[in-house]
């Protein structure tokens, strides 16, 4: 007899999610939560229709009030989303899970602290930027003096054969790229090229960023494991980070996204948290059926 699992959809800017709420109700996650499982409900047609799952469990240790665990649409876990750190906040202080305004999250990059704001948006302290390429982790070309780097493309994507960018992480592994023209930019092409790029172990997060003023970007993202998204919060981070920390851009930077718009602050002092603030909505509630034999 096949089981009954609840939950809500939700999305921050169009990057949607189904958050499964595993505190009030304790799941068996290793045995529900396959990757051909989550396949199926990622999907558009036949499924759910998701970017990402997000799962709400208790904390393992004593300093946070929450951990919160992301799934790609391909089934892997990954470390972080920022669009979802923040329908994770509205989900668990609207369901009545905390009272807090500030809530502490844990997360496989690390922790982070969630702010809700009096006009139903969220502040997440998303931690330090990190350039370091092993932090990322990443590997450099061997004859690279440091950032930017250049890498070379197999197979001509998008008729390129080689691309110029920065590599940072937001607790997720980032490339950032400056590009002339967002519209007319081969962002699947390039970002697919460098997701599974060799020079980045775990795969990559690919942002195309198209600079109006020091404190307002456009931005495209290609993530791995889901191809491109109508936004992305680690990718605006990580963009603008990489911009402060090049000196081309100033805080607080706004970021256009195809979703809408973040608002992302950062000092630029690398022992300083970066701040991201957006919006956080929910779609619908509903249930999908579980068989425990598939």
């Amino acid at each position: 007899m096949a089981e009954r699992l609840a939950f809500t959809k939700m999305h921050g800017l169009g990057n949607d999610f189904m958050v499964v709420d595993a505190v009030s109700r304790p799941l068996p996650v290793a045995d529900w939560l396959t990757p051909k499982r989550i396949q199926g409900w990622a999907d558009r047609h036949f499924g759910i229709g998701f970017d990402q799952l997000l799962l709400i469990e208790p904390p393992n240790g004593t300093n946070a009030d929450f951990r919160y665990r992301v799934f790609n649409a391909d089934g892997g876990e990954v470390e972080q989303c920022g669009n979802g750190a923040r329908c994770f906040a509205r989900f668990v202080a609207e369901r009545g899970l905390t009272d807090r305004r500030d809530i502490r999250v844990e997360t496989a990059g690390g922790p982070i602290v969630l702010h809700l704001t009096d006009d139903d948006r969220v502040r997440v302290d998303m931690g330090r930027p990190r350039f370091a390429p092993e932090a990322i982790p990443f590997k450099p070309p061997i004859t690279a003096s440091g950032s930017p780097y250049t890498l070379m493309l197999s197979g001509k994507p998008g008729g390129l054969d080689q691309v110029t960018l920065e590599a940072v992480s937001m607790g997720n592994p980032h490339a950032v790229v400056q590009v002339e023209e967002l519209g007319r930019f081969p962002v699947e092409a390039v970002g697919a090229a460098l997701e599974s790029h060799p020079a980045f172990p775990r795969r990559v997060n690919v942002g195309f960023v198209k600079q109006h003023r020091p404190d307002h970007i456009g931005l495209r993202v290609f993530e791995r494991g889901a191809g491109e998204t109508l936004a992305c919060g680690t990718g605006a981070c990580a963009a603008v980070a990489a911009g402060i920390h090049a000196a081309r851009l100033e805080s607080p930077c706004r970021v256009d996204l195809r979703g809408g718009a973040l608002s992302i602050d950062w000092s630029g002092r690398d022992e300083d948290s970066l701040f991201m603030t957006g919006p956080a909505t929910f779609v619908f509630d509903g249930e999908v059926a579980v068989d425990a034999t598939e």
